[in-house]
């Protein structure tokens, strides 16, 4: 009788391996799924931020060549913002714009999507006046996606 109690207990605690396992490698195929993060960023020309260990990004100048408040224009003009992005694979460089020709208001570089979110201040300044502090906001989205195994 003993002997029939104890093994029973221990199929009891054999099933119940096997169900935390089989538990366990379900959540570990949700972790598989890919996923995404993202942060805000507001920079100043000259202004870095660490995006992750080892992993910066610069913005290095923004040019604006926006009709001045009071000025007379043959063209509304833009604003640019160049950033450096350093990694582990090297540095990048890249710009960011709304409305320039050959440069687009989001970008992707090495899986981080690079986003225009605002500038301030958003008008251009006065005809005479000198150039504002700059300072832009840019959503930075990070795709994680663990390695596949290869399809055959």
């Amino acid at each position: 009788m003993q002997a029939r109690l104890i093994g029973t207990i221990g199929c009891l605690l054999t099933a119940g391996v096997v169900a935390a396992c089989s538990i366990d490698s379900t959540q570990a195929e949700n972790n598989d799924k890919p996923r995404k993060t993202s942060a805000s960023y507001a920079l100043r020309q000259g202004e870095s931020v660490m995006l992750a260990p080892g992993t910066t990004l610069k913005l290095e100048r923004i040019n604006d060549s926006r009709c001045r408040k009071g000025a007379v224009c043959v063209w509304a003009g833009y604003i640019s913002y160049s950033f450096a992005l350093t990694s582990r694979l090297g540095t990048r460089s890249f710009v960011l714009a709304e409305n320039m020709p050959n440069a687009q208001p989001a970008i992707t570089q090495d899986g981080l999507t690079f986003a225009l979110e605002k500038l301030e201040p958003p008008e251009p300044p006065p005809l005479h006046a000198p150039a504002p502090d700059y300072k832009v906001s840019l959503r930075v989205t990070i795709n994680q996606q663990r390695a596949q195994p290869a399809k055959t």
